[in-house]
C-alpha cells in the first residue's frame, strides 16, 4: 500500500502553479460579452440550485466564504481547477477531436525543457530512484505518414511523487524533457517508474478534501504533450496497469485506452510502446 508522503507544501506548489499558469494564460480567451453571461449566469444559477436543493445555512454560507479566500490567499486556484474542473472541459473539447485521446494537463507544466533526441534519457540525478522505465513509440498523421521533427514534452512525478519545479529539494528540469521525434517519426525514452501521489494536503484544498471524506491521491502517470507543425497538440497522461488508485483518480482524468502494460525485458527495465495520432488542423 502507498503510505502518506510528506508532500511540497500547499504554499510552495501553489505559488508555482499560479506564476506558472498566468505566465502563459493571461491572453485574452476572445470570449463575446454575450458567451461570458451565457457561462456565468448557468455557472451562478447551478450555485443557487445546489445552496435551494441542499437548503444550505448561514455559517455554512460564510465557511464557504472563508475558504474561498483562503484558496487565493495560497495560490491553489490552479490546483483546485486542474484536480476537480479541469476533466469536464477536456471531455468537452474532445468531442470535436480526433487522434490520441487527450486528458488534463494538470498545474505542473513548465515550458521550454531541454530538447532531447529521439533516443535519450530524461535528466536526472546522480542517485535517482526508482525502478528503469523505457517508453517508445512513433507520433503519425492520422493517415499514417510518420511526423519526422514532431515533439513529445514530457514530464512526470518522481519515485517519492515529487515533480521538479515544485519540490524545492529537486533540481530544476529532472525529469524533464522535451524528446525530437526521428525521421520515422519514432522516439525511445528512458526514464523512471513515477510513483502515485497526493496532491498537496496542507492548504484550502486539502481541508476540502479531509471535510468530504475524499482521498487526495493521483495513481502513477506520465505526463505528454506532443505536438508537430500542422497539427493539434495532444496533451495526455499515460497511466500503469495494475497502478493503485487507478480506479479512484481524485482528479478523474484516467480513461482506459491511456493505461500502459510495460513489460520487463529480463534486464531490470520496464518497457513498453504508446504511438500518438496527431490530427491536422
Amino acid at each position: 500500500m502507498t503510505t502518506v508522503q510528506d508532500s511540497p507544501t500547499a504554499a510552495g506548489s501553489g505559488a508555482s502553479a499560479s506564476s506558472n499558469f498566468k505566465a502563459k494564460a493571461l491572453a485574452d480567451a476572445g470570449s463575446s460579452p454575450e458567451r461570458v453571461s451565457a457561462v456565468v449566469t448557468a455557472v451562478l444559477q447551478g450555485v443557487h440550485a445546489a445552496i435551494r436543493e441542499h437548503n444550505v445555512t448561514y455559517p455554512e454560507f460564510q465557511a464557504a466564504k472563508a475558504w474561498l479566500m483562503e484558496v487565493g490567499e495560497v495560490g491553489e486556484w490552479p490546483l483546485f481547477m486542474d484536480v476537480f474542473v479541469e476533466h469536464v472541459v477536456e471531455e468537452v473539447a474532445a468531442t470535436s477531436q480526433r487522434g490520441t485521446l487527450g486528458t488534463i494537463e494538470g498545474p505542473y507544466y513548465l515550458p521550454d525543457q531541454v530538447r532531447l533526441d529521439a533516443s535519450c534519457e530524461l535528466p536526472r540525478r546522480p542517485d535517482e530512484k526508482g525502478e528503469p522505465l523505457v517508453l517508445s513509440g512513433q507520433v503519425r498523421d492520422l493517415d499514417g505518414t510518420p511526423l519526422a521533427g514532431a515533439e513529445v514534452d514530457i514530464w512526470h512525478a518522481d519515485a517519492d511523487g515529487y515533480y521538479s519545479g515544485f519540490a524545492p529539494h529537486l533540481p530544476d528540469g529532472n525529469l524533464r524533457g522535451t524528446v525530437v521525434t526521428d525521421g520515422d517519426g519514432r522516439f525511445a525514452i528512458r526514464t523512471v517508474q513515477p510513483a502515485p501521489y497526493q496532491i498537496p494536503t496542507d492548504g484550502p484544498t486539502g481541508k476540502l478534501i479531509e471535510a468530504a471524506g475524499w482521498h487526495p491521491w493521483r495513481p502513477a502517470h506520465l505526463h505528454l504533450m506532443v505536438r508537430a507543425d500542422g497539427h493539434r497538440t495532444i496533451t495526455t497522461q499515460l497511466y500503469f496497469a495494475g497502478g493503485e488508485w487507478l480506479d479512484s483518480d481524485v482528479a478523474e482524468a484516467t480513461k482506459p485506452e491511456l493505461i500502459l502494460d510495460p513489460v520487463d525485458d529480463g534486464a531490470g527495465t520496464r518497457r513498453a510502446t504508446y504511438d500518438f495520432e496527431l490530427e491536422p488542423v
